[in-house]
Order: structure tokens, then sequence, then C-alpha cells
């Protein structure tokens, strides 16, 4: 591909000006961002015949790190935006969701994985696990506005902060998958001390661990910024964001455990310390407004390796359109409802959140990292590749297509509810 470098560099400014005169030009149109700058990579990676074949799984930690930026990015932002206070009456929904709705998406994947597609079980869980977690690239514009602004109904609030913790939920799923094909790459059975070790270091400690980082960074680097020193002078936006961003992280890697996690509760925390601070609008420009580009250069790619597959004739055959839809309009709808039954939400709500479940980067990102840690077959890879692909390409279409009218169904207040 660096042979095209320069073309590559002019096609991402093309990108880049549909996202800057989007909101002009397409306002009054269905069509959202991401849908249109998929396919304009689409067209470019099926018509640039020169450029080099962008395969995923010769390129998967370029795929890995590209995306892991994306959503940590997102994952800052989120957390930052977020007005509602810390309250299990609030966060009810998004618990439900968390903890029922996400678990029936992997399981349900992971069955159609090992029955429809023929996937080892390593592959099929695997599977599930990626697909499960709603985007927060995507889904940022089915998110709450920008802080203090008001208007943070509960459909939107529930999507962001679903899609702010999910992310690293779902990971203990992914190693749980790459564990279990270790295991069968090396000739053993999946045993029960196997899976106990599991649960007590890849659920227990790496979730909490990660939540109680989150927690001390976001809570430290809001004394510093909001300190009565450094309010007599302006701090540079970008350099609060990606620190809070990298430290968080950073951190959370270093003691092991889930990085996605400890830099949204870090973000959710630095908000909560100072929540009606005005620099917080600041700080959600952007991280906005660069969570926009490194998006708009993923998705790109995407559509480019999207073209070249359709140029080069990759098969798809029926089953991985059945299960996708599938995937897409009944098995997360369904979750959704099972998980939001119950509580005294209108009829309309509890459809708008759990309609809204769109699949994107993320995906791709724990695709790439499992991927990348060398013990799936080939054969598991490229069909995990296709039906992720192909699962993300029709939820950017459907939901793309879809969320405004959904949303605009929702009353545009938060309501008082109870079960």
């Amino acid at each position: 591909m660096i042979e095209n470098y320069n073309l590559f560099l002019l096609v991402c400014g093309i990108a880049f000006v549909f996202g800057a005169l989007f909101p002009i030009v397409f306002k009054r149109t269905p069509i959202s961002l991401p849908m249109l700058q998929l396919s304009f990579g689409l067209l470019m990676g099926y018509f640039w015949t020169s450029l080099t074949f962008l395969n995923p799984i010769d390129n998967g930690l370029i795929i890995e790190k590209l995306t892991e930026i994306v959503v940590l990015v997102s994952l800052v932002g989120a957390g930052i935006k977020i007005d509602t206070e810390l309250s299990w009456r609030l966060w009810r929904p998004t618990m439900r969701l968390l903890l029922i709705t996400m678990p029936i998406g992997i399981f349900a994947m992971a069955v159609l994985g090992y029955y429809a597609f023929g996937m080892t079980i390593g592959g099929a869980i695997l599977l599930g696990a990626v697909l499960a977690p709603t985007d927060p690239v995507l889904a940022s514009s089915i998110q709450v506005g920008p802080p203090n602004t008001g208007g943070e109904d509960t459909p939107r609030f529930t999507l962001t902060s679903e899609a702010g913790l999910n992310d690293g939920l779902a990971f203990p799923f992914v190693y749980l998958a790459i564990k279990i094909a270790e295991a069968y790459s090396e000739g053993q059975r999946f045993t029960g001390d196997m899976l106990w070790s599991w649960f007590t270091h890849d659920v227990l400690w790496k979730i909490g661990a990660g939540l109680l980082v989150g927690i001390v960074v976001g809570k430290v680097m809001a004394k510093l910024v909001f300190s009565k020193y450094s309010r007599e002078t302006t701090m540079s936006q970008g350099y609060v964001v990606i620190s809070l961003t990298l430290v968080a992280y950073g951190l959370a890697e270093y003691v092991h455990s889930y990085g996605f996690i400890a830099v949204f509760v870090a973000a959710f925390a630095f908000r909560r310390s100072e929540s009606e601070h005005t620099y917080h609008h600041k700080l959600h420009d952007f991280a906005e407004q660069s969570e926009g580009l490194l998006m708009s250069l993923v998705l790109v790619i995407f559509g480019m390796f999207l073209g070249q597959g359709l140029q080069a004739g990759v098969e798809l055959t029926w089953r991985v359109y059945i299960v996708s839809f599938t995937f897409l309009l009944l098995i997360r709808p369904l979750g959704g409802f099972i998980a939001l039954s119950g509580l005294n939400l209108p009829r309309a709500e509890k459809y708008a959140i759990s309609a809204l479940g769109i699949r994107g980067i993320g995906t791709l990102y724990y695709l790439s990292y499992a991927l990348n840690q060398g013990f799936f077959n080939d054969e598991d890879a490229l069909k995990l590749w296709i039906v992720c692909s192909i699962v993300i390409l029709a939820s950017i279409f459907i939901h793309g297509l879809t969320a405004k009218q959904l949303l605009k169904m929702t009353p545009n207040k938060r309501r008082e509810w109870h079960e």
C-alpha cells in the first residue's frame, strides 16, 4: 500500500471533506455520515484495482492498534458528556442491558456460529463476544449531547452508558474464546480448572481492577485540573483529554485489568468531580472532533477492504446474510426487550433502546486482537471476518436510516420510572 500512499491521502482528504460538509449538505436527508464515508471507501476499493489487497488477516496488528485508538477516544468522550449522576435507579436499564442483553447476544451468536458456519467452539464464542457490545464510536450520533446542555432522555443516556461500559465487559468472553482456542490448539481439553481461572482472573480481577483504576485516575486528574492553581491558567483541552485517556488505559493494562473500562470510568469520575464546570464542554468538543477524524479514517479503510473483497469475488453464502440480519433485527431487539421488561418505560423507549444496538469499530478491534494471538485456525478467521464485516455493514445502513425516526418516537426528557 505504501506505493499508493499519496493517493490514499487524497482519498482520506475527500472523506474528511464529507465530514466537514455533512451537517450542511446532508442535514435534511436520511443519510448518516458513516453511511456516506463507508460507501465512498467501498467504491474506491472496488474500482481502485492497482491498490494492494487489504487482507485483514495479514494486517491484523495495524487494524488492532488503529481501532484501539478510535475506541479509546470515543470512550473518554462518552464518559465526559454524561450529565446523569451515578444512581442505581437511573442506571438500572444500562445494567440490565449489560447483564442480560449482552450475554443473550453472545450465547445466540455462538450457537449460530457453531451450527450455521461450522466454527470451532472457540471461534463461535469469539463471534458472539465481538458482536455483542454496542459500538461507542458509530453510536455517537444517538448518544447524549454535549455536557450540561440538558435534554438527556432515557434512551440516549442508556445507549451512551451501555456503549461506554460494554466494550470493556465483552473482553472476558473474548479471553474465554482465546483460552479455549489455545487449549485445543495444544491438543488439550478446556477443563474446569481453566474455567475457574478465567472467572477469577479475567472476570473478577480485571473488571474490578479496571473500575478501581478508572475511579482513581479520574478523581486525581480532576484534582489537578480543577485545583485553585490551575484555574488561574488556561489548560489545553487536548493535553487533558489525551492524558486522561492514556494514563487510565496504560495503568489499567499495567496491572492486567481492562483498559476500556478504566478509560470510560475515569472520564465519568472526572466529569462528576466538577459536573457543572464549563471546561467539560471544551473537553467534549476536542474528543468529539478527534473521534470523528479517526472514525472517518477507519470507515474509509474498512469500505475499501469491503470493495476489494467484492471485486475479488469473495464468496458470501446465504447463511451469512440470514445470520447477520437475524442478529440485528431479532436477537438484539428481543434481548433488549427481555432486559427492560418490568421497568415502567414507554414501549417506544424500550423499542428504541433495544433496536439501536449498533455494531462497528469496536467489533473490528476485538476480532483483530483475538486473531492476533495466533490460536484460531485460518478457516475460522476467514469466516469471522466475513460475518462480522457483513453485520457491521448492515448495521451502519439499517441503524443509520432508522435511528432518527426511532428516537423521534420517544419523549425528549428523562422520565421518572420504577419497577
